[in-house]
């Protein structure tokens, strides 16, 4: 199943503070993106966030589409929540109000996977 991440620009110097930001992240209120007309395209699996200094990169696990995570995510409370509170400690402005400015700064935030190894399901059956 693949990985995803996604940096945001941050002032150095307030990982504690962004850190509390995310301890207290409202969860997507459901893993199952749907597509316009409601046709399940994908699961978000999990997710994990990493900072240090001016660097704060957030993974993604998902499965199906990933062109509708940043569709499915737009529509969540808890990252508008999350977005407003990391607006004090962001280095450069960006606008995620709208679903499609939201849309956009995933898309233009997100890293180049170059490598990516996962072990087979079947591996583990086999134990």
């Amino acid at each position: 199943m693949p990985y995803a991440a996604i940096t945001y620009d941050i002032k150095p110097g307030f990982e504690d503070e962004i850190a509390g930001i995310f301890a207290n992240f409202k969860r997507a209120d459901s893993p199952i993106m749907r597509d316009e007309s409601g046709t399940e395209v994908g699961r978000l699996l999990g997710t994990a966030v990493f900072i240090r200094d001016a660097q704060l990169v957030r993974f993604i696990h998902y499965e199906g589409d990933f062109a509708q995570i940043g569709r499915h995510m737009a529509r969540q409370e808890g990252v508008h929540l999350v977005e407003e509170q990391l607006k004090p400690y962001l280095a450069s402005e960006r606008n995620t109000e709208t679903p499609e400015g939201f849309r956009q700064h995933f898309a233009k935030s997100l890293m180049r996977c170059i490598s990516q190894i996962s072990v087979p399901p079947a591996a583990f059956a086999a134990g």
